[in-house]
Protein backbone atom coordinates (compact mmCIF):
# COMPACT_ATOMS: atom_id res chain seq x y z
CA UNK A 1 0.00 0.00 0.00
CA UNK A 2 2.80 2.40 0.79
CA UNK A 3 4.46 1.65 -2.55
CA UNK A 4 1.23 2.36 -4.47
CA UNK A 5 0.73 5.67 -2.59
CA UNK A 6 4.28 6.76 -3.33
CA UNK A 7 3.86 5.90 -7.00
CA UNK A 8 0.60 7.90 -7.16
CA UNK A 9 2.23 10.96 -5.61
CA UNK A 10 5.09 10.77 -8.08
CA UNK A 11 2.65 10.51 -11.01
CA UNK A 12 0.72 13.53 -9.77
CA UNK A 13 3.90 15.58 -9.41
CA UNK A 14 4.93 14.65 -12.96
CA UNK A 15 1.51 15.76 -14.35
CA UNK A 16 1.81 19.09 -12.58
CA UNK A 17 5.31 19.63 -13.94
CA UNK A 18 4.18 18.85 -17.51
CA UNK A 19 1.14 21.18 -17.19
CA UNK A 20 3.26 24.03 -15.87
CA UNK A 21 5.74 23.56 -18.71
CA UNK A 22 2.93 23.59 -21.30
CA UNK A 23 1.26 26.73 -19.76
CA UNK A 24 -2.09 25.05 -19.02
CA UNK A 25 -3.84 25.19 -15.62
CA UNK A 26 -4.21 21.93 -13.84
CA UNK A 27 -7.20 20.73 -11.84
CA UNK A 28 -5.85 22.05 -8.54
CA UNK A 29 -5.13 25.60 -9.85
CA UNK A 30 -7.92 28.22 -10.37
CA UNK A 31 -7.96 31.42 -12.37
CA UNK A 32 -10.61 34.12 -12.65
CA UNK A 33 -12.40 34.04 -16.04
CA UNK A 34 -13.99 37.04 -17.69
CA UNK A 35 -17.78 36.52 -18.01
CA UNK A 36 -17.96 38.40 -21.36
CA UNK A 37 -15.07 36.87 -23.32
CA UNK A 38 -14.56 33.65 -21.35
CA UNK A 39 -10.86 34.34 -21.13
CA UNK A 40 -8.48 34.51 -18.20
CA UNK A 41 -8.23 37.87 -16.46
CA UNK A 42 -4.75 39.28 -16.19
CA UNK A 43 -4.80 39.60 -12.41
CA UNK A 44 -7.28 39.11 -9.62
CA UNK A 45 -9.17 42.15 -8.31
CA UNK A 46 -7.85 43.79 -5.17
CA UNK A 47 -10.09 43.78 -2.09
CA UNK A 48 -11.92 47.07 -1.35
CA UNK A 49 -10.37 48.80 1.59
CA UNK A 50 -12.62 49.91 4.44
CA UNK A 51 -13.17 53.68 4.96
CA UNK A 52 -12.81 54.64 8.61
CA UNK A 53 -14.25 58.20 8.25
CA UNK A 54 -17.85 57.29 7.43
CA UNK A 55 -20.57 58.51 9.88
CA UNK A 56 -22.24 56.02 12.21
CA UNK A 57 -25.21 54.04 10.95
CA UNK A 58 -27.68 55.56 13.46
CA UNK A 59 -26.61 59.08 14.40
CA UNK A 60 -28.18 60.89 17.28
CA UNK A 61 -31.56 62.46 16.57
CA UNK A 62 -31.85 66.26 16.69
CA UNK A 63 -28.43 67.19 15.37
CA UNK A 64 -27.74 68.98 12.12
CA UNK A 65 -25.27 66.78 10.30
CA UNK A 66 -23.21 67.15 7.16
CA UNK A 67 -21.84 63.98 5.61
CA UNK A 68 -18.46 64.44 3.96
CA UNK A 69 -16.83 61.60 2.10
CA UNK A 70 -13.14 60.96 2.58
CA UNK A 71 -12.87 58.32 -0.14
CA UNK A 72 -11.55 59.91 -3.33
CA UNK A 73 -13.02 58.60 -6.56
CA UNK A 74 -15.70 56.42 -4.95
CA UNK A 75 -18.58 58.63 -6.08
CA UNK A 76 -19.08 62.19 -7.27
CA UNK A 77 -22.09 62.75 -5.01
CA UNK A 78 -20.18 61.74 -1.88
CA UNK A 79 -17.42 64.30 -2.36
CA UNK A 80 -19.79 67.20 -1.50
CA UNK A 81 -21.29 67.98 1.84
CA UNK A 82 -24.91 66.93 2.17
CA UNK A 83 -27.38 68.34 4.71
CA UNK A 84 -29.27 65.45 6.23
CA UNK A 85 -31.44 67.53 8.59
CA UNK A 86 -34.47 69.61 7.59
CA UNK A 87 -33.92 73.25 6.72
CA UNK A 88 -35.39 75.54 9.40
CA UNK A 89 -37.88 78.29 8.52
CA UNK A 90 -38.52 81.28 10.79
CA UNK A 91 -42.05 82.46 11.39
CA UNK A 92 -43.39 85.53 13.19
CA UNK A 93 -44.38 83.45 16.21
CA UNK A 94 -40.77 82.32 16.73
CA UNK A 95 -39.72 85.85 17.71
CA UNK A 96 -42.19 85.95 20.60
CA UNK A 97 -41.54 83.41 23.34
CA UNK A 98 -44.86 84.00 25.14
CA UNK A 99 -48.47 84.60 24.24
CA UNK A 100 -49.60 87.72 22.43
CA UNK A 101 -50.15 90.73 24.64
CA UNK A 102 -50.94 94.39 24.18
CA UNK A 103 -53.08 97.29 25.26
CA UNK A 104 -56.87 97.01 24.95
CA UNK A 105 -56.80 93.24 24.52
CA UNK A 106 -59.62 91.44 26.34
CA UNK A 107 -60.83 87.87 26.76
CA UNK A 108 -63.88 86.52 24.96
CA UNK A 109 -65.45 83.11 24.41
CA UNK A 110 -63.27 82.68 21.30
CA UNK A 111 -60.05 83.92 22.88
CA UNK A 112 -58.42 87.32 23.24
CA UNK A 113 -59.11 90.20 20.91
CA UNK A 114 -59.87 93.85 20.28
CA UNK A 115 -63.29 95.28 19.49
CA UNK A 116 -63.70 97.79 16.67
CA UNK A 117 -66.69 100.12 16.85
CA UNK A 118 -67.82 102.30 13.93
CA UNK A 119 -70.62 104.63 12.88
CA UNK A 120 -71.61 105.04 9.22
CA UNK A 121 -73.77 107.63 7.50
CA UNK A 122 -76.67 107.02 5.12
CA UNK A 123 -74.22 106.21 2.31
CA UNK A 124 -72.28 103.69 4.36
CA UNK A 125 -69.19 105.88 4.71
CA UNK A 126 -67.34 106.03 8.05
CA UNK A 127 -68.27 108.83 10.42
CA UNK A 128 -66.70 107.64 13.68
CA UNK A 129 -64.47 104.74 14.77
CA UNK A 130 -63.36 103.57 18.18
CA UNK A 131 -61.05 100.77 19.35
CA UNK A 132 -61.46 99.11 22.76
CA UNK A 133 -61.01 95.81 24.51
CA UNK A 134 -63.21 92.92 23.45
CA UNK A 135 -64.48 92.25 26.96
CA UNK A 136 -66.92 95.22 27.52
CA UNK A 137 -70.37 95.16 25.94
CA UNK A 138 -71.25 97.34 22.96
CA UNK A 139 -73.71 99.47 24.91
CA UNK A 140 -70.88 100.69 27.16
CA UNK A 141 -68.72 101.63 24.15
CA UNK A 142 -71.37 103.42 22.09
CA UNK A 143 -71.02 106.88 23.79
CA UNK A 144 -67.24 106.88 23.33
CA UNK A 145 -67.67 105.88 19.69
CA UNK A 146 -70.03 108.76 19.02
CA UNK A 147 -67.68 111.12 20.86
CA UNK A 148 -64.78 110.13 18.58
CA UNK A 149 -66.54 111.07 15.34
CA UNK A 150 -64.80 112.80 12.43
CA UNK A 151 -67.52 115.43 11.87
CA UNK A 152 -68.52 118.25 14.18
CA UNK A 153 -72.26 117.63 14.36
CA UNK A 154 -73.67 114.55 16.05
CA UNK A 155 -75.93 112.18 14.07
CA UNK A 156 -79.65 112.68 14.48
CA UNK A 157 -80.43 108.97 14.65
CA UNK A 158 -78.37 105.94 15.58
CA UNK A 159 -79.54 102.53 14.32
CA UNK A 160 -78.33 99.42 16.12
CA UNK A 161 -79.24 95.76 16.44
CA UNK A 162 -80.95 94.06 19.40
CA UNK A 163 -77.76 94.23 21.46
CA UNK A 164 -78.27 97.99 21.81
CA UNK A 165 -81.66 97.61 23.46
CA UNK A 166 -80.87 99.47 26.69
CA UNK A 167 -82.95 102.13 28.43
CA UNK A 168 -79.83 103.59 30.00
CA UNK A 169 -78.11 103.98 26.63
CA UNK A 170 -81.32 105.40 25.17
CA UNK A 171 -81.46 108.10 27.85
CA UNK A 172 -77.75 108.89 27.54
CA UNK A 173 -77.93 109.38 23.76
CA UNK A 174 -81.17 111.33 24.06
CA UNK A 175 -79.35 113.82 26.31
CA UNK A 176 -77.01 114.48 23.36
CA UNK A 177 -79.90 114.88 20.90
CA UNK A 178 -79.47 111.42 19.31
CA UNK A 179 -82.42 109.09 18.76
CA UNK A 180 -81.58 105.41 19.29
CA UNK A 181 -83.40 102.98 16.99
CA UNK A 182 -82.98 99.35 18.06
CA UNK A 183 -85.52 96.51 18.20
CA UNK A 184 -86.42 95.13 21.61
CA UNK A 185 -85.07 91.82 22.86
CA UNK A 186 -87.37 88.85 23.12
CA UNK A 187 -86.82 88.54 26.88
CA UNK A 188 -87.54 92.20 27.64
CA UNK A 189 -89.74 92.66 30.71
CA UNK A 190 -90.05 96.45 30.80
CA UNK A 191 -92.49 98.53 28.80
CA UNK A 192 -91.53 99.08 25.14
CA UNK A 193 -89.91 102.39 24.26
CA UNK A 194 -89.50 102.01 20.50
CA UNK A 195 -92.07 103.26 18.03
CA UNK A 196 -93.03 101.08 15.10
CA UNK A 197 -92.75 103.95 12.65
CA UNK A 198 -89.14 104.65 13.68
CA UNK A 199 -88.23 100.97 13.40
CA UNK A 200 -88.82 101.17 9.65
CA UNK A 201 -85.37 102.69 9.39
CA UNK A 202 -83.90 99.49 10.82
CA UNK A 203 -83.80 98.01 7.33
CA UNK A 204 -80.91 100.37 6.52
CA UNK A 205 -78.62 98.79 9.10
CA UNK A 206 -76.92 96.70 6.38
CA UNK A 207 -74.88 99.76 5.42
CA UNK A 208 -72.80 99.56 8.60
CA UNK A 209 -72.18 95.87 7.85
CA UNK A 210 -70.93 96.87 4.42
CA UNK A 211 -68.55 99.37 6.04
CA UNK A 212 -67.04 96.62 8.19
CA UNK A 213 -66.67 94.49 5.06
CA UNK A 214 -64.73 97.32 3.42
CA UNK A 215 -62.49 97.69 6.46
CA UNK A 216 -61.82 93.97 6.63
CA UNK A 217 -60.37 94.07 3.13
CA UNK A 218 -57.27 95.56 4.74
CA UNK A 219 -55.31 92.75 6.41
CA UNK A 220 -53.65 95.14 8.84
CA UNK A 221 -57.09 96.02 10.21
CA UNK A 222 -58.54 92.52 10.07
CA UNK A 223 -55.74 91.09 12.25
CA UNK A 224 -54.11 93.27 14.86
CA UNK A 225 -50.32 92.93 15.15
CA UNK A 226 -49.51 96.17 17.03
CA UNK A 227 -48.80 96.22 20.75
CA UNK A 228 -49.96 99.82 21.26
CA UNK A 229 -53.61 100.46 20.54
CA UNK A 230 -52.83 103.94 19.18
CA UNK A 231 -50.86 102.38 16.33
CA UNK A 232 -53.73 100.05 15.47
CA UNK A 233 -56.21 102.94 15.59
CA UNK A 234 -53.96 104.84 13.20
CA UNK A 235 -54.24 102.02 10.66
CA UNK A 236 -58.03 102.05 11.08
CA UNK A 237 -58.08 105.79 10.38
CA UNK A 238 -55.88 105.20 7.34
CA UNK A 239 -58.32 102.58 6.06
CA UNK A 240 -61.24 104.97 6.54
CA UNK A 241 -59.32 107.65 4.66
CA UNK A 242 -58.77 105.28 1.73
CA UNK A 243 -62.49 104.44 1.65
CA UNK A 244 -63.45 108.13 1.63
CA UNK A 245 -60.95 108.94 -1.13
CA UNK A 246 -62.36 106.14 -3.30
CA UNK A 247 -65.89 107.60 -3.06
CA UNK A 248 -64.93 111.26 -3.51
Amino acid sequence: MELDRTAANEATAQRRARAAAAGRPCSTQRRVLDSAYRGPVGRPSWPISTIPDLPPTLPRVGEVRCVQSAAGGVGRGLTKSRLTGSVGVLYRRHFRSGEKRGLCVGKTKRGKGTKLMAVADRHGLPVAVHVASASPHEITLAPDTVGGRFVASAPARLIGDRAYDSDKLDAELAAQGIELIAPHKSNRTRAPTQDGRALRRYKRRWKIERLFAWLQNFRRILSRHEYHVANYLGFVHLGCLVILIRHF
